[in-house]
């Protein structure tokens, strides 16, 4: 048995008390504990306390401490159970503890898969260029369940997929302005594809983009690839044998025959 025979404020931490014991050796450090350990148990000096008394005090308070960093963490923002359960492994907390701060947390409507899947869902909705494929994989990888994430998913209509991916085909199309009308229309599938739309949005996407290529866009495209490829191919061949390589790397990048024979006969020396 000991005798509690003072309790101080610790000078770092206002919110923490070191509980000093007296063991029958004289006064000594026993442990430290929360405000709210120190009040729920209503320890004061003189109080007994036998040793299984101070353990249970001590796993209490580790597990508030374990607790509070859970709070800390899921304050930024919305968190999912294993998130959480990573968290507080990367912190070394009891098993046991884990498993009834995630209990604890649910219980008190702070953790609910469900509800961060839906958040998470309409923050890439409005914050990304993420297709809902690639956010399916983000839930999946925090832990939401495959139920969970095509509920959450319901949020992300066909409509605002369309309004996202047409809008970004809308830019990578001006951005590829130096390629060939065929080669930009690839790009914009491929790179749709990479984000996670889906195959009907896509198709969607390109049936509404322009089907014919500006002319004077075109030409200049063309004598923008085909000067380099000139510049590439000059050094080791010449004559017939460069016209060729021009051309067939041309054709490899979409350009019509017409443009490219207009190219070779213009810039293009016999």
């Amino acid at each position: 048995m000991a005798k509690l025979t003072k309790i101080t404020t610790q000078k770092k931490n206002q919110g923490r008390y070191n509980i000093f014991l007296d063991k029958g050796n004289g006064e000594e450090y026993g442990f430290s504990v929360d405000e709210d350990v120190l009040v729920k148990y209503r320890l004061q000096k003189n109080m007994d306390l036998d040793e299984s008394t101070i353990n249970a005090l001590i796993q209490t308070d580790t597990l508030h401490k374990s607790y509070t960093l859970a709070i800390n963490y899921l304050s930024y923002r919305m968190r999912s159970k294993k998130e959480i359960r990573d968290y507080l492994k990367d912190k070394e907390t009891d098993p046991e503890h884990v498993d009834e701060i995630i209990k604890r947390l649910e219980n008190e409507k702070l953790l609910d898969d469900q509800e961060f899947a839906n958040s998470l869902v309409r923050t890439r909705i409005m914050t990304s260029s993420k297709g809902p494929l690639l956010v399916k994989k983000e839930l999946i990888e925090k832990g939401v369940g495959p139920h969970q994430a095509e509920e959450a998913l319901e949020y992300y209509t066909f409509d605002k997929q369309y309004e996202k991916a047409f809008k970004f085909a809308e830019k990578k199309m001006r951005s590829d302005g130096r390629k060939s009308h065929r080669q930009q229309i690839q790009s914009v599938q491929q790179t749709l594809m990479q984000k996670g739309f889906q195959g009907d949005v896509i198709q969607e996407v390109l049936a509404h983009l322009p089907e014919d290529e500006n002319e004077d866009a075109e030409w200049e495209a063309v004598v923008h690839q085909g000067e380099k490829l000139v510049r590439k191919y000059h050094a080791k061949t010449e004559g017939y044998e460069l016209k060729q390589k021009v051309k067939s790397a041309l054709y490899r990048k979409g350009f019509p025959f017409n443009l490219i024979d207009r190219f070779i006969e213009e810039y293009v020396e016999d």
